[in-house]
């Protein structure tokens, strides 16, 4: 099979992606942004072909590209895994005759009001939302469900560029820094309270083939607001028991009615006083390194399984759920350059066996800001065999591990 693989080179993981399909037995041909002499020798050896673009989410330049390689020979895939590039890559499929996600569905799962439009219609519980266009669209919104709200790109992924409004005084600072002022749509969403997690799957032609769930601690929005949190991502080696199988059947109900046939999803959602919720989707990987996180913890190369889904039409190996793992991102304590650590060494001293692997930036990097992500600045990421030992150990690095800066 011919898979033609968007952007193999940035972020970095983006190989590893390259490496799985290849391991399932496709000749991969990739397009990128960078001049081929940018891939390093081993990325170079798994491609059977390049095509450099100005941009990948440019379309007429990403259509070209596709066109050219397809004027050498046969396309049976054509695949990325960021979420930025989905819309494209998928008008771009579309207009090649190549099969796999179509426009509709990868825009359903982009644009957040469109996808609970969907949802809601096919009674899958989820947020009161809609779409604003203006400051006053949204503030009709808000004497409709009352605080508090949320406000967020449409399209936007994670956390970035999402306010949390209690009172008119944090609505009018929010819209203040929104792109609405500017006549940019934005989504408005009634707060769900709870805590939250998120579901991860490889699907087959519409059927889960690969699962696993993890939980944030504490919930996205607090833990990318202070500093002085140390937040964590858990995966739960506990999936099969009876207390995830409400979250299993939302995740496969939303798979059918967005329409998605093979693919990687990642979905967040969050169990609270007014039962579970389903919050948003993506028609991709997880970031954050969750993928890394599920093959720690499963004895499994979860990117193997993905090029196996998309090469084969089946999946490989079962993961073993021996372990949960989890990571915690370490914060400085203020903006400026890292001077130096405390706690570390004792660690990996302490638990080396159970550490998969860290990160701590060298003196001198510049620190990254707190709204910049798990792992913008230090970070650690271990396994144990029982999921509260493992939490309890993961409060411990957060407690002890101190990242310096001035």
């Amino acid at each position: 099979m011919h898979v033609i693989f968007v952007e193999p080179a940035f972020p970095f993981n983006q190989r590893e992606f390259v490496r799985g399909l290849v391991n399932a037995g496709a000749f991969v041909t990739a397009i990128g942004e960078r001049p081929v002499e940018y891939l390093d020798d081993e990325l170079k050896g798994w491609l059977g072909g390049y095509e450099q673009v100005r941009s990948v989410v440019h379309e007429p330049s990403l259509l070209e590209a596709v066109r050219r390689i397809q004027s050498k020979g046969w396309v049976d895939r054509l695949e990325g895994s960021v979420e930025a590039h989905i819309q494209t890559i998928a008008n771009v499929r579309q207009a090649c005759g190549i099969p796999g996600t179509t426009p509709k569905t990868a825009y359903l799962c982009r644009d957040k009001p469109a996808m609970k439009e969907a949802l809601r219609a096919a009674d899958i519980p989820c947020a009161m939302s809609t779409r604003a266009s203006s400051e006053q669209d949204v503030r009709d919104f808000v004497r409709e469900v009352g605080y508090p709200v949320i406000i967020k790109p449409v399209d936007g992924a994670g956390a970035s560029g999402t306010s949390k409004c209690s009172n008119d005084a944090e609505l009018d600072a929010a819209l203040a820094d929104s792109s609405v002022q500017h006549g940019v749509a934005v989504a408005v969403e009634e707060f769900i309270e709870g805590h939250e997690g998120f579901y991860d799957t490889i699907t087959i032609d519409g059927k889960v083939a690969h699962e696993f769930a993890c939980h944030y601690y504490p919930n996205v929005l607090e833990g990318m607001r202070a500093r002085w949190i140390s937040p964590q991502i858990i995966t739960t080696n506990r999936l099969e028991s009876e207390g995830y199988e409400e979250v299993r059947q939302l995740g496969q109900r939303v798979i059918e009615v967005l329409g998605i046939g093979t693919s990687a999803t990642h979905m967040e959602v969050f169990q609270g006083p007014k039962g579970l919720k389903f919050s948003e989707i993506g028609c991709r990987p997880p970031g954050v390194g969750a993928w890394d996180l599920y093959c720690a913890a499963n004895d499994l190369d979860l990117y193997t399984e993905w090029g196996h889904a998309i090469v084969n039409g089946r999946r490989g190996n079962r993961p073993s759920r021996r372990f949960s793992s989890g990571m915690i991102a370490l914060r400085p304590n203020r903006d400026g350059r890292i001077v130096g650590y405390q706690g570390a060494e004792e660690l990996h001293a302490e638990w080396g066996e159970h550490i998969i692997d860290s990160h701590f930036p060298a003196p001198g990097t510049p620190t990254q800001p707190v709204e910049a992500g798990f792992m913008a600045n230090a970070w650690v990421r271990l396994r144990h065999p029982d999921y509260d030992t493992l939490r309890t150990m993961l409060d411990r690095v957060g407690e002890k591990v101190q990242v310096f800066a001035e």
